[in-house]
């Protein structure tokens, strides 16, 4: 979404007043808990979609659309190439009464650009926000660019006094045990509050008594419990324990769309599964392989690619609820192209033959971490490249762990082969070069790149993408960007999501392409 020189207008109120006719309550359930109530913690898409219902953003994407609208800001406009001014919603209140004011944003993504945060791949290209008065902003930038609103979707807005008040002025940093306040309490301007949170059994949303908007949703009471057996969630579906599964297992669907009270959504989503390497240590902790790296080695690297029977991954694994990519962003992307999709054939005596050349002609030991409560299969995907690997010789050694526990670890560099799943947010293949292969830095440079591939290239074409307003110019470096990624195997792509929701047939969804509800639209008839 590019700024123009005139001012860029936008319509107050996007969501339509439809009055509630009944107060309902909504519950839903997932594998897996949310792993933070703060905004600027761990960027996880999970909790990002949660965290919409009690914390709103500047912009925030149309359901139907994928165009930033209006939230917490009501228009905007370029006054420079480098200074964009927002003007916010008056009369706006945090659910305990307080008035949302200029200092709140100023101070909320100053907060997202801290060192502690993982959000800083969201204010790439911001210098600073600056207080023009209580209902004005200007956004400073280092450089014109042109995806800011799609960024600002993701930087929620924190009351300043209330984290000074519990001492939660800097993000919790994931990758340690300590808390703040603001991890497990939470309190923003969004159409909800949470009224209990017990981690990993229940969360309990209730209606915002000072919402500033009218919304279409009859629902009064969210209750969400992550249920992390594929066979219990169904179960819970199929009891009506609960009204609405995110993640259905494949080997379920038939019965769910069979059964005459429900009913299955499908969509595919915006997110790439991939395996990324650690091509920064000079020897693999595990391994036993002494002395070197062998991941540091493209062709070891493309052996294990060329390992993969992806077919055999979408047809028995994920039972077709896979798109099979040789990308690390899907088709939705800015940057995608076919050519860029391509992937590298499955073929285990390529494969054998690029381990011989490396110099392990009898393949080696290594490493493999895997979350088991993430991702559509995610467990049994590790489990089949396993035993794919090993039929060329490689043994790696598959750990899995819940996302908890899982993503605080990779961060911490401690897998030398890992499995992610990469959402775009932003719909611009940016978002991923930086994260994900960009060499590790400041300001969001890196920060999912916890492989530590490091290409000077690939570094030079991200930093010009960054500024590049020239839109056939900065989408040919973004093509570039991602074919490179192919071309040195920086990560080894696997497929794109097909998402299926399973819900009762009285409740009505609008399916995103990130795989989020959106809590303004849901009806409970």
């Amino acid at each position: 979404m590019g700024f123009r020189k005139a001012m860029l207008c936008a319509a107050l109120a996007a969501v339509v007043a439809v009055p509630a006719v009944q107060a309902k309550t909504f519950k839903w359930s997932s594998a897996s808990d949310i792993p933070t109530f703060d905004i600027h913690s761990q960027n996880n898409a999970l909790g990002n979609g949660v965290h919409a219902a009690v914390y709103d953003s500047l912009v925030y994407y149309n359901s139907q659309t994928f165009k930033p609208e209006p939230q917490l800001a009501t228009a905007w406009r370029e006054m420079s190439p480098t200074q964009v001014r927002f003007t916010l919603r008056s009369g706006v209140k945090f659910s305990d009464g307080t008035a949302f004011t200029a200092d709140d944003v100023v101070y909320s993504i100053t907060r997202a650009m801290a060192k502690t945060s993982n959000y800083t791949v969201y204010t790439q290209g911001i210098d600073r926000v600056v207080k023009v008065n209580d209902t004005t902003v200007d956004f400073i930038m280092k450089g014109p660019n042109p995806v800011l609103l799609n960024q600002l979707t993701e930087l929620r807005i924190m009351s300043k006094a209330w984290a000074e008040k519990n001492k939660s002025v800097e993000p919790k940093d994931i990758r340690t045990k300590d808390e703040t306040f603001a991890h497990r309490n939470a309190m923003g301007t969004g159409p909800y509050m949470v009224k209990e949170w017990q981690p990993d059994q229940k969360l309990v949303l209730v209606k915002n008594p000072n919402y500033w908007g009218s919304i279409p949703t009859n629902v009064t009471e969210i209750i969400y419990t992550p249920i992390k057996s594929e066979a219990t969630r169904v179960a819970a579906l199929l009891s009506g324990e609960v009204d609405f599964i995110l993640d259905p297992s494949p080997q379920d669907l038939g019965r769910l769309r069979g059964n005459a009270n429900l009913k299955v959504i499908d969509g595919v989503e915006n997110r790439t599964i991939f395996l990324g390497m650690d091509q920064f240590r000079d020897e693999l902790p595990g391994s036993d392989v002494k002395g070197k790296n062998p991941l540091k080695d493209v062709r070891v690297r493309k052996a294990l690619y060329q390992a993969i029977d992806i077919d055999a991954l979408t047809r028995v694994t994920m039972r077709g609820l896979s798109q099979p990519t040789g990308s690390i962003v899907a088709p939705q992307v800015a940057g995608w192209t076919e050519d860029v999709h391509k992937r590298f054939p499955y073929d285990q005596n390529v494969s054998k033959k690029l381990l011989a050349d490396a110099g392990y002609p009898n393949g080696f030991e290594v490493d493999f971490a895997c979350p088991n409560n993430r991702y559509i299969n995610d467990e049994e995907i590790c489990q089949a490249v396993t035993a794919m690997w090993a039929k060329v010789g490689v043994k790696a050694k598959l750990r899995t762990l819940p996302l908890v526990t899982y993503f605080p670890m990779i961060q911490r560099y401690e897998a030398s082969i890992y499995m992610l799943g990469w959402g775009v947010p932003t719909f611009d293949a940016l978002y991923s070069l930086q994260s994900l292969v960009r060499t590790v830095g400041t300001g969001g440079d890196g920060n999912y790149n916890v492989g530590r591939y490091s290409n000077q290239r690939m570094d030079y074409i991200v930093d010009r993408i960054k500024t590049e307003t020239d839109l056939p110019v900065r989408n040919r470096l973004l093509t570039e960007g991602l074919q490179l990624q192919n071309d040195t195997v920086a990560n080894i792509p696997l497929h794109n999501q097909i998402i299926p929701w399973a819900l009762k047939k009285n409740v009505s969804v609008v399916h995103r392409a990130d795989n989020r509800l959106d809590w303004r639209l849901i009806t409970v008839n």
